[in-house]
C-alpha cells in the first residue's frame, strides 16, 4: 500500500511539472490559435478539412487561372453571351405558335350549290336559305338543308325542311385571320385536341433531351447548335408549308427537339467560358430574352392575318444564323476533355487576342491532357458514380416537381378562359423582372437558399390556386358560382404570382447542374433533368383529367419531396465546375456544414488543423512522459 501511495504521488507532482512546460510551448503558437479562434467553433476537424480541400482545388483549377488571363468578362466573353441570346427569341415563335394558330371559328356549311339557280344572292340571303336557324336567329353550325332540284322562287316560296351534315365543306364568313383551323377544317368534329398538340410538343422534348445531350458531349457544343440551326430551318420555317394538321404535329414534334437541344447546348457554352457571378448572370439574361420572345410573338399573333405569315416571319431572322457556323467558338473545357489540347490552346488565344490580352506560355503549357477514363465517361456512369448518382436523382426530383407545378398553373390559367393574348403578354412581361431579380437572390442568399425560396413561393401558389372555388377541387366540392365568380380576379391574381415564382425557380435551378455535372457528361445531364420536366408536364396533364383531389395531391407531394431533397445539394457558389469524373468529390456537405464552413478562410483552416493536430500530440506526449517518469522514481525507491 506504501509503494502504491508513494508511486500515485510521484506521478501527479510530474504531471503537474509537464503541464507547467507544455503551457510554456503554448504561448509559441498563441498566434496561430489566435487566428484559429476566427474559424466557426461548430466547424469539426473533419469539416475543415474539406474546407482546405476545397480551397486547393480552386487554386489548382488551370483552366480558370487562364481565364484570368484571357479576360473574365472580355468583349469575346461579351459577343458569346449576345451571340447566344437571339437563339432564345427565335426558338419561342415556334414553341409558343400553337397558341395563336388555333383560334376558335365559327363554322358554317357549304352551300354554294344554291348559287346555280341564283347566281345574284348575297351572302347573307344564301345563308338564311340554305341553313337552319336556332331560336335566336343565329345559324346553326355544321348542320345544312340538303340541295334540291328546284327553281329560287319555289326555294323561297316553299322552303327548305331536310337537315343533314356538312357535305361540301365549310365557310367562315365571321373570320377575320386566317388559321390553322379554317385552313384544314378542322371542324365539325374534326376539331384537334389541345392535348395531342401538346402531348406532341412534351414527345418532342422528351427525345430531343435524351438526343441532343448525348450528341453535345459526343460532338461538341459548336456542332450541336449547329444542328439546332437546321431543326430550325427545316421544321420552323418550314411550317409554313405544311399541307395537312398531322404534317404540322409531326414539324411541331421536330422543332421542339431543336429548341431543347439548343438550351442544353447553350447552356454548357455559357457555363464552360464564363467563371463565377458571370456564369450566373449569362443564363439569367437568357432566361429573359427567352420571356421576352414571347411578348413579341403575342404582338406578332395579334397584327399578322395569316397564320403562314406567323412563320415566314418568325422563321426568316433564322438565316442570318448561318453566320455561327464561323463566329461561334467551341468549348475549350470540351475539347480539353477530348484530347484535343491543340484547338483548346487555339481557342483560348484567339478569346485572349479579341480581349487585347497575352496568355503566357508558361500558362498554356500547364494544360495537359486529361486521363483515360475520362474519354470513356458515359451515361452509365451517372449510376456507377455514387456521388454523381445522388445530384442527379436529387436534381431530378426537383425538376419534376417544377415541370408539374408550372404546368399545372398554365392549365388552370387556360380553364379561366382569359383571352389568349393576356395569358401570354402578361405572364411573359411578369417573368422578366422575375428572372432579373434572380441576380439579386443569387448574390445575397446563393444557389441553395434562393432555389428553396423561390419553389415555396411557386408551389404555394400553385396549391392555391387548385383549391379555390373554380379550381377542380372547387367544382368536386360545389362551391357556389357566384362565389368562383367572384374570385375569378383573385385566382388570376395567384397564377400570375405562381408563374413568376416558377420563372426565378426554373432560372435558378438551370444554373445548378451547369456548375455541378462534369464537362464529360454536362450536356447528357441537362438532357436528362429536360426529360424529367417534360415528363413532370406530361404527368399533370394526365391527372388534370381525372379525379379532382389529383392535381392537389400531385402538387403537394412533389413539391414537399423536391424540397426535402433540395438541401441536400450542395452550395457551387464561387466554387470551381468539374472537368472530370476525378474532379467529383467523394462526399458533399450538409446544408449545416455549407452554412458554418464556408466563411473559413484558408489560413485559418491550416491554423486550426495545425493547433488540434499539435494539441494531441502534447497531449499524447505529455501523458506519456508522465507514466514513464512515475515509473522511474518508483524503481528508484524501491532500489
Amino acid at each position: 500500500m506504501e509503494k502504491a501511495l508513494v508511486k500515485t504521488n510521484i506521478q501527479m507532482a510530474k504531471e503537474n511539472n509537464f503541464k507547467v512546460e507544455f503551457k510554456s510551448q503554448h504561448h509559441l503558437r498563441s498566434f496561430h490559435q489566435h487566428e484559429a479562434a476566427e474559424s466557426p467553433r461548430s466547424c469539426s476537424l473533419d469539416m475543415l478539412l474539406r474546407r482546405l480541400r476545397a480551397i486547393e482545388a480552386k487554386q489548382d483549377d488551370k483552366f480558370a487561372t487562364i481565364m484570368d488571363a484571357v479576360g473574365e468578362f472580355g468583349t469575346f466573353q461579351r459577343r458569346l453571351v449576345a451571340l447566344t441570346f437571339i437563339p432564345n427569341i427565335l426558338s419561342t415563335f415556334f414553341l409558343f405558335a400553337d397558341i395563336f394558330v388555333f383560334t376558335p371559328q365559327k363554322p358554317y356549311c357549304n352551300t354554294s350549290w344554291i348559287l346555280a339557280v341564283g347566281p345574284n344572292l348575297m351572302e347573307s340571303e344564301r345563308l338564311n336559305l340554305t341553313l337552319p336557324q336556332a331560336p335566336n336567329g343565329s345559324f346553326l353550325t355544321c348542320l345544312m338543308y340538303l340541295p334540291v332540284d328546284w327553281d329560287l322562287e319555289s326555294i323561297i316560296h316553299f322552303g327548305l325542311n331536310r337537315r343533314d351534315s356538312c357535305q361540301d365543306g365549310w365557310i367562315y364568313p365571321e373570320v377575320k385571320k386566317q388559321s390553322l383551323i379554317n385552313e384544314f377544317d378542322l371542324v365539325c368534329g374534326k376539331e384537334p385536341n389541345p392535348e395531342i398538340v401538346q402531348n406532341m410538343y412534351l414527345a418532342g422534348l422528351l427525345t430531343g433531351s435524351f438526343l441532343f445531350g448525348f450528341i453535345t458531349d459526343k460532338l461538341g457544343r459548336h456542332p450541336s447548335i449547329l444542328l439546332w440551326l437546321l431543326g430550325l430551318i427545316i421544321f420552323g420555317f418550314g411550317t409554313a408549308f405544311v399541307n395537312s394538321f398531322h404534317q404540322y404535329l409531326f414539324f411541331l414534334f421536330g422543332v421542339s427537339q431543336a429548341a431543347v437541344g439548343y438550351a442544353i447546348s447553350s447552356a454548357s457554352l455559357i457555363a464552360e467560358w464564363l467563371v463565377g457571378m458571370r456564369r450566373a448572370h449569362a443564363i439569367t439574361l437568357g432566361h429573359c430574352f427567352f420571356a421576352m420572345g414571347v411578348i413579341f410573338l403575342t404582338g406578332l399573333g395579334y397584327s399578322l392575318p395569316h397564320w403562314q405569315l406567323l412563320f415566314l416571319v418568325s422563321g426568316a431572322p433564322v438565316f442570318p444564323l448561318i453566320s455561327y457556323l464561323w463566329i461561334l467558338p467551341e468549348s475549350p473545357r470540351w475539347l480539353m476533355m477530348k484530347g484535343k489540347l491543340k484547338e483548346a490552346k487555339q481557342v483560348l488565344c484567339y478569346a485572349a487576342g479579341v480581349n487585347k490580352k497575352t496568355i503566357p506560355v508558361s500558362l498554356l503549357d500547364k494544360l495537359q491532357l486529361p486521363g483515360k477514363k475520362v474519354t470513356t465517361a458515359s451515361i452509365l456512369d451517372f449510376y456507377s458514380n455514387r456521388h454523381l448518382r445522388k445530384v442527379t436523382l436529387v436534381m431530378c426530383s426537383m425538376w419534376l416537381a417544377i415541370g408539374c407545378n408550372y404546368y399545372m398553373l398554365s392549365l388552370r390559367m387556360k380553364e379561366l378562359g382569359v383571352n389568349i393574348h393576356f395569358t401570354q403578354v402578361i405572364p411573359g412581361m411578369m417573368e422578366v423582372p422575375a428572372r432579373l431579380c434572380c441576380i439579386f437572390l443569387l448574390e445575397q442568399l446563393k444557389r441553395k437558399r434562393s432555389l428553396i425560396l423561390t419553389f415555396f413561393q411557386g408551389a404555394l401558389m400553385c396549391f392555391l390556386s387548385l383549391l379555390l372555388p373554380s379550381g377542380e377541387v372547387g367544382r368536386a366540392l360545389r362551391w357556389p358560382h357566384c362565389l368562383a365568380t367572384e374570385l375569378k380576379s383573385l385566382l388570376v391574381l395567384i397564377i400570375v404570382l405562381g408563374e413568376f415564382s416558377l420563372a426565378a425557380t426554373v432560372t435558378v435551378f438551370y444554373i445548378y447542374p451547369s456548375e455541378l455535372l462534369p464537362t464529360v457528361l454536362r450536356a447528357t445531364g441537362l438532357g436528362l433533368l429536360s426529360l424529367v420536366w417534360a415528363a413532370g408536364g406530361i404527368s399533370s396533364l394526365i391527372v388534370n383529367q381525372n379525379i379532382a383531389i389529383l392535381p392537389v395531391f400531385l402538387c403537394c407531394i412533389s413539391a414537399f419531396v423536391a424540397l426535402f431533397f433540395c438541401v441536400k445539394l450542395p452550395e457551387t457558389q464561387d466554387q470551381p465546375i468539374p472537368d472530370s469524373l476525378e474532379h467529383l468529390p467523394p462526399e458533399r456537405r450538409t446544408l449545416s456544414e455549407d452554412m458554418s464552413c464556408d466563411d473559413v478562410t484558408e489560413e485559418v483552416a491550416k491554423n486550426t488543423i495545425f493547433n488540434t493536430t499539435m494539441t494531441n500530440v502534447d497531449q499524447d506526449s505529455l501523458s506519456s512522459l508522465s507514466l514513464q517518469s512515475g515509473e522511474g522514481e518508483i524503481d528508484k525507491q524501491e532500489d
